[in-house]
């Protein structure tokens, strides 16, 4: 055989890059701060009596999935195809994986792709628990994620991202998870909230953040980790993935600003909370969209996000269903938008040569979208319900009233995340706790705690 042959042959020859391989490491581990960040993020934004119960809802996703992908979910998801619904058996248990075995067309081990989508895999359920806050049983919370993960993510995964996915066959774009974890998400929490219903003292008590800088420390935890996220995702440290990664960054500062102006006409004032959630909002909405949009499309991207997105939070108290932290006016319509949006501003020369309406793609584009868009929220939203209420029969979602009012971290934990020994009245905390608060920490039992005064809530808030 001529050398020259041979030389060809070897070039096509997929072999171990270690530069690559490298940097995928770090997307992952950076990936998965993203989950004790977002646990920060939605601890802050949640009354001083349940910090340590939304904090948790986080983390038992770190254990739940770990090992329900290990056993079964990568394969599930990135398996040997079956239908274009979901994937085989042949990775059951990591088995039949070689530590020197290559992921298909890339240079990188198997068990580096399948531990950064873990990641993926992890953080995807935790995004739901922000929309469930001060209300549900941890053992519930924990079946629920067990099942939707089985039911719905890793099948999802499969449409989106697995090799002969259905989804992926039609040509619909997600880089990073617009469909497959935002729109996913963000549907199954407004599945779960219009079964179990809404809080006590929905629309008359503020539901006041107690911890403003935990929620900017998480805010700016998951602006961080979603580098990993994005650029991660085109599997190589190339100029593809540094695109990426400047997209993510234009467009979550345009959408901290969209929402902030918002806010400032709307309401009069810059908040830090606004920051905060405008920034994620565009982090959402870039996902989908920062292999396929330049970054003069990712201003436009963020910050149509950051004005939607600010809008779309006030929609639970219009509608009247209570999404607790905004996941669904955040996760979902953000990621509604991004994922919509490729199909506008795509220019066909980034990663994906697929373009949009504004350069010369038609309509195509957008109407693939679409569909990838729909077909997911339909069936998150729909099988997400039936599984909470399915859960709400046999052992019940949501904890007693009376274990919500006192504060579910008590009932649920038997802790409280402050320890308020020796501090003295609730006037002493600068008005931090309500007064069935203080009772809760400080084992005041003796007085019937009034509820707080009736207040109309800031949509934002």
């Amino acid at each position: 055989m001529p050398t020259g042959i041979l030389t060809t042959l070897a070039a096509d020859k997929p072999v171990l890059d270690t530069g690559h391989t490298a940097f995928m490491l770090i997307s992952a581990a950076l990936v998965m701060v993203m989950t004790p960040g977002l646990a920060f993020f939605y601890g802050g934004m949640v009354r001083v009596k349940s910090v340590l119960n939304m904090l948790m809802m986080s983390f038992i996703s770190l254990g739940i999935i770990t090992i329900l992908w290990t056993l079964f979910g990568f394969s599930l998801a990135f398996g040997t195809d079956h239908g274009g619904f979901v994937g085989g058996t042949d990775w059951l248990g990591m088995r039949h994986i070689g530590i020197t075995q290559l992921w298909p067309g890339y240079g990188i081990p198997i068990y580096v792709f399948a531990v950064f989508q873990l990641m993926f895999a992890v953080i995807t359920p935790a995004l739901i628990s922000g929309a469930l806050a001060d209300r549900v049983k941890f053992a519930a919370w924990s079946l629920f994620i067990t099942l939707w993960a089985i039911v719905v993510y890793f099948p999802v995964a499969h449409w989106v991202w697995g090799t002969g996915g259905w989804l992926n066959k039609l040509g619909v774009i997600d880089f990073a998870g617009g469909t497959a974890v935002h729109i996913n998400a963000g549907a199954a929490a407004l599945g779960v909230i219009l079964v179990i219903g809404k809080r006590v003292g929905f629309k008359r008590d503020p539901f006041r953040p107690h911890n403003l800088p935990l929620v900017m420390l998480g805010a700016g935890l998951l602006w961080f980790g979603w580098f990993g996220f994005n650029a991660g995702s085109w599997l190589g440290a190339d100029g593809v993935a540094a695109v990426a990664f400047t997209n993510t960054q234009v467009a979550t500062a345009a959408a901290m600003l969209g929402w902030l102006g918002y806010e400032r006409i709307r309401h009069g004032s810059f908040t830090t909370l606004g920051a905060a959630s405008g920034a994620v909002a565009g982090l959402v909405a870039i996902t989908p969209a920062c292999g396929s949009v330049s970054p003069l499309g990712s201003i436009a991207v963020g910050a149509i996000a950051g004005v939607v997105c600010a809008w779309a939070v006030g929609l639970k108290f219009k509608l009247g269903f209570d999404d607790s932290l905004d996941v669904v006016g955040v996760h979902m319509v953000g990621g509604i938008i991004g994922s919509l949006l490729i199909g506008l501003f795509a220019t066909g020369g980034v990663g994906q040569t697929a373009k949009g309406l504004f350069y010369g793609g038609g309509w195509g584009q957008l109407g693939k979208q679409a569909v990838g868009v729909t077909c997911v929220l339909l069936y998150s939203l729909v099988v997400s319900a039936v599984l909470a209420k399915v859960i709400d029969l046999v052992m019940g979602f949501r904890v007693s009233e009376d274990d919500e009012v006192a504060g579910i971290d008590q009932a649920e934990h038997a802790e409280t995340g402050y320890d308020f020994a020796g501090i003295g009245s609730a006037a002493r905390l600068g008005g931090l706790l309500a007064p069935a608060e203080s009772k809760a920490l400080t084992g005041d039992k003796n007085e019937t705690a009034s509820p707080a005064k009736a207040a109309e809530p800031k949509v934002d808030a």
